[in-house]
């Protein structure tokens, strides 16, 4: 195929990009990966037709383009050939994701966001405007507090905790290694600290959130929820983890939020677990697109805040006032970025 042939099938795709996400969350909200989850098996047409409540023929279009994405498997049964039951569909692993308490709650609060804006871009209207004026913890949140869709987002906090959470837990072990109290800023409801505690149990656990945050919190064993503002002050522990925080803010504010953090812990042993993106601007490995696409998701929702770089991270925790820090990559979108007084 030449290039001008390749271009036309490429503008194609743009054009049509929108059909993806709105029938994978349509998937989602019918239900089709729990449905296959709880089958524990290949499943027919009219066995998902009924599981989900869709009728056959229109479930036969979305199977069919969802099978052809790779989203869901189709085997035939080569003894039923002649029988229309003789195609049964099956889960993938990226099916498997797609449940409501992994990512499926993700898609299902990004299916709604409209993306970039030029006009909110050029002029400053809409969330960017916002964030120029509000205090800090107005931004982008107090719609999650108002608009249903927004909503979404809390569910989604949590089952990101969870995935992000046992990827650090899997990837970066030493991490914790002689932190005997840690403090989670931001933690929401404390998903992400309690399943540190729990899978190292010499640490002592500080769920630190707003105030209206922490008055949802149930009752964790090892853990304490602390009511408060991060740019006012941070609980003292021997380490501090900042777990998809930074990204939401301007690199002043960061530095705001860097230095009282800095604060909280001993000058010569402690340290502040940065668990975010790291962009790699010279090629990057499978993540690097989804950590992209973040990055203009986080665009359209707070304009000051964005995904960074190597070279970004290490400007920010030195005007913050760290010395050194490392960074450990997982095979996830995040890293772990470790850094010291």
């Amino acid at each position: 195929m030449d290039e001008e042939a390749r271009a036309n099938v490429e503008v194609w795709k743009y054009a049509f990009g929108f059909v993806a996400m709105g029938v994978v969350k349509c998937a989602i909200e019918l239900g089709l990966p729990e449905a296959m989850e709880i089958h524990a098996g290949p499943m027919t047409l009219s066995q998902l037709s009924v599981a989900v409540g869709c009728p056959a023929d229109t479930l036969h279009l979305i199977m069919r383009f969802l099978t052809h994405n790779g989203i869901f498997k189709k085997e035939l049964n080569l003894s039923k050939s002649q029988d229309p039951e003789s195609l049964y569909y099956s889960q993938t692993a990226l099916s498997r994701l797609l449940t409501r308490d992994k990512m499926g709650i993700f898609v299902l609060a990004l299916a709604g966001n409209p993306g970039l804006n030029a006009k909110d871009l050029k002029f400053g209207k809409g969330s960017s405007a916002k964030s120029i004026n509000a205090s800090p913890e107005d931004i982008f949140w107090d719609m999650i507090n108002v608009d249903p869709v927004y909503k979404l987002f809390q569910e989604f906090l949590a089952c990101h905790a969870k995935i992000a959470t046992m990827a650090v837990i899997n990837y970066c072990p030493k991490a914790f290694e002689g932190i005997r109290c840690l403090v989670d800023v931001g933690g929401h409801e404390g998903m992400a600290i309690r399943m540190l505690v729990k899978a190292f149990p010499w640490i002592r656990g500080i769920n630190f959130d707003l105030p209206n945050v922490i008055a949802g919190a149930s009752p964790i064993d090892g853990v304490e929820h602390v009511a408060g503002n991060m740019f006012e002050s941070v609980p003292k522990a021997d380490a501090v983890m900042l777990m998809w925080i930074l990204h939401d803010w301007s690199d002043d504010l960061c530095v705001d939020i860097l230095k009282k953090c800095k604060e909280a812990i001993p000058a010569d042993t402690g340290k502040v677990i940065i668990v975010d993106a790291v962009i790699d601007e010279e090629g990057g490995d499978e993540y690097t697109s989804a950590r992209l696409a973040m990055d203009m998701t986080i665009m359209t929702a707070v304009v000051k805040g964005k995904e960074r770089s190597n070279k970004e991270w290490a400007q920010l925790l030195n005007i913050a006032g760290f010395s050194r820090h490392t960074i450990k990559h997982m095979k996830a979108i995040e890293s772990v970025i470790e850094a010291y007084p």
